[in-house]
């Protein structure tokens, strides 16, 4: 496959195209030639020799991730998003299904999007993971996800006072119902989840966010 993504209308016929296989890929339905389309369209879209990008994020809720995950996206990244994909098949937390559930219904599908994510990666596609990675070892697990797919890691923390997530959270949830990404939280649970969150120290190589993507994609380089 030989092509020239300068026309707008041919890259996104190509994106379509790619989002078809992705999807057909997740329902185990991927036709025969499927995986080698894939690869096919992912290197094309790719368009460089080098080893692909991997950017991961640690931040709670409120913190940034999205925004900076659809800027990168802007850039050409492919965005994953887990809660994406949860909404999709089985609605909104706390509504369509019970609140204390979503990490059930969560499991299935981050095996999904980390095969998904190997496919991406070795086919030279950069890749945005559009996921708060809250603990060590939940970063840890990513990070060799793309390390075994010969990618270049990048972690990305985006620290925020509680009183600026919680700001941010007040506001997102007025559009929790049509929204994947604004799943409501109140206050206690912010506080629950922020203690349930550890940093990334000194001895875990990252990216602090701080409004500028110049360190991000210069840490990814």
């Amino acid at each position: 496959m030989t092509l020239s993504l300068a026309d707008d209308t041919l890259l996104h016929v190509v994106e379509e195209r790619l989002g078809e296989l992705l999807r057909a890929q997740r329902r185990g339905a991927l036709p025969p030639a499927g995986q080698t389309e894939i690869t096919l369209i992912m290197r094309t879209l790719a368009g460089r020799t080098g080893p692909a990008r991997l950017i991961l994020m640690a931040g709670l809720p409120g913190s940034g991730k999205t925004t900076v995950a659809r800027e990168l996206e802007s850039r050409g990244y492919l965005r994953i998003c887990p809660d994406e994909r949860v909404f999709e098949q089985h609605g909104h937390y706390g509504r369509d299904f019970p609140r204390g559930a979503y990490k059930i219904r969560e499991r299935p599908i981050l095996s999904e999007v980390a095969a998904e994510l190997r496919t991406a990666l070795a086919a030279g596609r950069d890749v945005v993971l559009d996921h708060g990675l809250w603990t060590h070892d939940e970063r840890q697990e990513w990070r060799q996800v793309g390390e075994d797919a010969g990618a270049v890691v990048t972690l990305v923390y985006l620290p925020a006072s509680h009183d600026e997530l919680w700001e941010r959270i007040k506001e997102r949830n007025a559009s929790t119902f049509d929204d994947p990404n604004a799943m409501y939280f109140s206050q206690e649970d912010l506080l629950r989840h922020g203690a349930r969150f550890e940093p990334p120290t000194a001895d875990e190589s990252h990216v602090i966010y701080a409004g500028s993507l110049i360190p991000v994609i210069e840490g990814s380089a």
